[in-house]
């Protein structure tokens, strides 16, 4: 990965390690005092990387997953999609 590029592999460390850091490329051209596109084409190339080396999720046997409640619409007002129960209804 890091073989056969100009910027020493020290840099590359202290590249990775500020991108743990979620600093932006634009911080991190800074704080190393590289050219920016340099830093674009570095950060680039450590997240393909790291996205290629992640091994493939496999579940086997017994497998649980909690409850999601998603409230479609009405963004900030929930209660304006709640059921309002109606007169007769005996499920409450």
């Amino acid at each position: 990965m890091f073989s056969g590029h100009h910027q020493p592999l020290k840099i590359w460390v202290h590249c990775l390690y500020l991108m743990s850091l979620n600093q932006s490329n634009h911080q991190i051209h800074q704080e190393l005092d590289l050219n920016k596109d340099d830093v674009q084409k570095m950060a680039q190339q450590l997240r393909e990387c790291a996205c290629s080396k992640t091994p493939e999720v496999l579940l086997d046997g017994e497998v649980e997953c909690d409850e999601v409640y998603i409230v479609a619409g009405h963004k900030g007002h929930p209660e304006a999609v709640k059921k309002k129960a109606e007169p007769g209804d005996e499920n409450d």
